[in-house]
Formats: structure tokens, sequence, C-alpha cells
């Protein structure tokens, strides 16, 4: 087993109203804490953990893989964090030194002490944490919301980012589905049925049965049901904003992603920014990071590797 530093953390009822991310109670910090280690014993050991505080509250940072070249800073998406990257660490550690993130205001090892209230405040504890961990500009990973966190920091403080990368990342390129709008609904629900959960899950999953069976799974359920988050509206970048950003752009669209139409997405993502790399693959779901972490670290080989030939 890893060893974990977990930190005390906001639980109960005497959160309620303070607009800030709490578990519910004690023994859903207790399921969570059980999900986070068993999906934590599965990653690479970190060279470091690290509580980053910030104006809205310490970030939990672990690092991976050797110490030299820039940082490839990992996001994940919405109800999840570090341990989702199981199955794409040991590829990218391979190609340069990789950051993780548990993302502020979300279920995770982060502990949240001010409210978010809009976008630019999203951007910047972000921000924030990487003038701690890291003096020059990173690359920047992100999967669905972590995603749109990586291109929000880009527009807010693109002296921080060195490239990006999304892979299937809402609220970017456009509105989501109708599909993805319940399950949002559905992860802000404590009262939801553990089958109607499930069934959420085996949507993100692309149809998968047993998604709650699988760390991950366990991890993102628990977050649905045992953490009240109170984000502000995630805004999409206008086209002004984005057609400004000047930093390498690779965004990778799921062909069977519940999230959007991932054609009409990519088709607006090549207009807005010409310069970008900008692909479809047809046969990944939302899930996307755990289908092709082989196919995602191949590509991220060589979209790192343009941008900076022999680092790494």
């Amino acid at each position: 087993m890893t060893t974990v530093d977990y930190p005390e953390q906001h639980v109960g009822d005497t959160w309620k109203g303070k607009r800030i991310g709490y578990f519910r109670d004690a023994a859903g910090w207790k399921r969570y804490r059980s999900a986070y280690q068993e999906g934590f014993d599965l990653l690479p050991p970190p060279r470091e953990s690290v509580d980053v505080p910030t104006r809205f509250g310490t970030v939990r940072a672990y690092r991976f893989g050797p110490e030299h070249g820039t940082p490839l800073v990992l996001l994940p998406g919405r109800q999840a964090a570090t341990p989702l990257w199981a199955a794409n660490l040991p590829g990218l550690i391979a190609i340069r030194p990789v950051i993780t993130l548990d993302l502020l205001g979300e279920p995770g090892l982060s502990v949240q002490s001010e409210p978010l209230t809009d976008d630019v405040d999203q951007a910047e504890w972000l921000a924030e944490c990487l003038r701690v961990l890291e003096p020059e500009p990173v690359h920047v990973l992100g999967v669905s919301i972590g995603g749109w966190s990586a291109v929000n920091l880009a527009v807010h403080h693109p002296e921080r980012v060195a490239s990006l990368a999304i892979l299937d990342a809402p609220f970017v390129f456009g509105a989501v589905s109708w599909k993805m709008i319940v399950v949002s609904l559905g992860s802000v629900l404590p009262g939801m049925p553990e089958k109607w959960r499930n069934k959420l899950l085996g949507w993100i999953s692309g149809g998968a049965q047993t998604p709650q069976d699988l760390p991950e799974g366990k991890l993102i359920a628990s977050g649905m049901k045992d953490f009240a988050a109170f984000l502000p509206m995630t805004d999409q970048p206008s086209k002004e904003q984005l057609s400004a950003l000047k930093v390498p752009f690779l965004g990778i669209f799921a062909g069977r992603s519940i999230v959007h139409n991932a054609r009409r997405r990519a088709a607006r993502a090549r207009k807005i920014l010409p310069q970008a790399q900008i692909e479809v693959w047809p046969e990944a779901s939302h899930a996307i990071n755990g289908e092709f972490p082989e196919e995602i670290a191949a590509r991220m080989a060589t979209f790192l590797g343009e941008i900076e030939p022999g680092d790494g």
C-alpha cells in the first residue's frame, strides 16, 4: 500500500451554507478515503506529495517520473482526482515529469477555504498553485472538466501555460448534451438511488455495465454521493478569448461521447483555432483517458516532442 497523507477535511452539516465543498458525513469521508486509497495503490509511487497553499485553499499535488524537463500537469474530470490517471501515468512519465492536481472545490485531497465565484477565481487558484510548484510555464493536459480548467487557465493566465491538450472537454467549443446535463444533476443529488447513479456512470463510460466496480468508478461514485460541491457556473470562453490563445493546442474529441457531437465540436474548434491540432477518435467515449492510455501517451509524446525536441 502506498502511503497517502490525508489532510483534515470539511465534514458534516456544520459546513452547510458556507459555499465551499465538504463531505456530507464521516461515513462518506471514510468511504471516499477507501476509494481514493484503492485507486492510488495502482499508481506509480510519486516522488513528492505536497499541499500547496492558495488564496482559496490548499491544493494537493503529486510529482511523478523524472526530475528534469518541463512538467506535464494533469487535471482530472469532475468528481474525480489523481487516481483517475492510473492507466495513463506509466506512459506519460516515460515522456517527462508529471504533476497531478486534485481540483479545488471537487472531491479529492485539496481542501477549499474560500468560495469560488466565477471563472476568474477558477483560473486564479490554479495559477497560484503552479507559481509555487514551477517558476516557468508548464504543459497542461485535462480530461473532461479538467480540459475546460486547462483552457480557462490559459485564457486568464497565459503566462503559466507552455501548451494545452484537452480530452473531450465540455464548455470549451460549445454547450453540452442533455445526457451530460442529466449526469451533472445526478452528481449533486445525494438521494440518488445507487442503480440510477451507476447508470449515469455507465453513460459516462460509453455504456460500460459495471463502472462502479472499477477503482475509478468507485472514486467517482463516492464523490457524487458523499461530497457537496459549491462551484460557479461553468462559463464557456468567448470566440475572441479562444482565438487569442497562442500556445500549441491539441484537442481530442471522443466520437462516442455523451457530452456533445464530437464532429461538430471539432469543426468549430478548427474554425476558431486553425493553427490547433484537432482530432476525433471515433471509438472513444467520454472515458477516453482510461480507454486509450497507450494511444494518448504516444500522441502526447509526438505533440510535446514537436514543441520541445529532446526535452523529457
